[in-house]
């Protein structure tokens, strides 16, 4: 049962990470949550969670994550868990092209299921398979300008830059707030203020969960 103090948080930021089996999402939201690398992590069946209380300017944020399948037979399956998305990491693996060329693919869901105002992040893995590089770094940030979408490079299994794809990208939607460019107690925006309600729902959904995370 999460303990009260579990409960001190201003905004719930809901994430979903997708993209091809074996690009290492699953090891990136251990890595990120954990602080550590499952060098046996199994594909993920359906999908996976975990969550992470940071701090933005002394105001408390809880980053609730979901890691979704990437196989095929799974999509119909995860495009329920886009829904109030505020932030969404696209994952490929920069020494397979395969897992980059069909990126386009999984761009076009997050852009149709997920709020206009989501924070989409394009997030090359493996950085640490260098020298089997099979996608520069440069096309990819290409790729990312071209559409809007934040850039990283990292590595789930060294933890190069895995916090700062998920800072950077909770960061960016704590400044649409402060901005007033997105309203966090709209729906249509995936309502992230925390209220007690939601603070509870989001207890329920950690307490549901299959993940150990």
């Amino acid at each position: 049962m999460a303990s009260a103090g579990s409960y001190n948080y201003l905004y719930v930021f809901k994430y979903i990470i997708i993209g091809d089996m074996g690009v290492g999402k699953s090891c990136l939201l251990h890595q990120f949550t954990e602080n550590k690398f499952l060098s046996d992590c199994p594909h993920t069946i359906g999908v996976e969670f975990g969550s992470k209380i940071v701090d933005f300017s002394g105001q408390k944020v809880k980053l609730q994550v979901w890691d979704t399948a990437g196989q095929e037979r799974f999509r119909a399956v995860t495009r329920s868990y886009y829904r109030g998305a505020a932030g969404v990491l696209l994952v490929y693996d920069i020494s397979r092209r395969a897992t980059y060329s069909r990126l386009a693919s999984w761009l076009g869901d997050a852009r149709s299921l997920t709020p206009a105002s989501a924070v989409l992040a394009l997030i090359g893995n493996k950085s640490d398979l260098d020298s089997q590089r099979d996608v520069t770094h440069e096309e990819a940030r290409q790729f990312a300008e071209q559409h809007g979408l934040l850039f990283l490079e990292c590595s789930a299994k060294t933890g190069e830059a895995v916090e700062d794809a998920f800072m950077e990208t909770a960061r960016r939607i704590y400044e649409r707030i402060e901005t007033g460019a997105l309203d966090p107690t709209s729906d249509a925006e995936g309502r992230l203020a925390a209220s007690d309600q939601q603070r509870r729902q989001s207890a329920a959904a950690e307490a549901s969960s299959d993940c150990a995370c």
